[in-house]
């Protein structure tokens, strides 16, 4: 009987150890789970506001299409805009203060590469540069210049494709 009793202690205390390992061995990989779901919450959420400031943006310059192209034109008026003057207006109408030219347009905000471009990051065209627009997605810039005015060009071949310099992320 002594021995039974032993033995049953035993394989009470292995049931009791081996739960109290595997509850130790969950909870340590439950913790950096719930870290990383936190994070990549978060990041789909700044994610998230950035898609929708872009589609403001996209939104708001649509409302422009067709408008005259006029070198020198200010931000302040909507009967014509130059190509900064175009991008410094919807970006302000959404929040997003710019610097008037193209040239120091193209120092703000973080770099991206041509292969990484978002809606809402601003193209960057010539060495110097001398032209910005705006990208809505699928190889397509709104931007104005000569004869069509505010327009939608595509930039993944052709003259925009073979002019391309840079570009910058603005959207937070």
């Amino acid at each position: 009987m002594n021995i039974m009793k032993k033995s049953r202690l035993k394989k009470s205390l292995l049931g009791i150890t081996l739960s109290v390992s595997l509850i130790t061995s969950i909870n340590l990989i439950a913790i950096p789970q719930s870290a990383h779901a936190a994070s990549s919450d978060a990041a789909t959420s700044a994610s998230t506001a950035a898609s929708g400031k872009a589609k403001s943006i996209i939104s708001t310059g649509k409302q422009y299409l067709g408008v005259r192209y006029q070198f020198g034109a200010t931000k302040d008026r909507t009967t014509s805009f130059d190509c900064s003057s175009f991008t410094q207006f919807i970006f302000a109408k959404n929040g997003i203060t710019l610097p008037r030219s193209s040239k120091e347009q193209s120092q703000v905000g973080t770099f991206v590469s041509k292969n990484q471009l978002q809606p809402g990051d601003l193209v960057f065209f010539y060495s110097p540069i001398h032209h910005v627009g705006i990208y809505i997605g699928n190889g397509k810039i709104m931007h104005t210049y000569g004869s069509p005015g505010v327009t939608i060009s595509d930039i993944t071949s052709g003259w925009w494709s073979d002019h391309y310099k840079t570009a910058r992320r603005v959207i937070n």
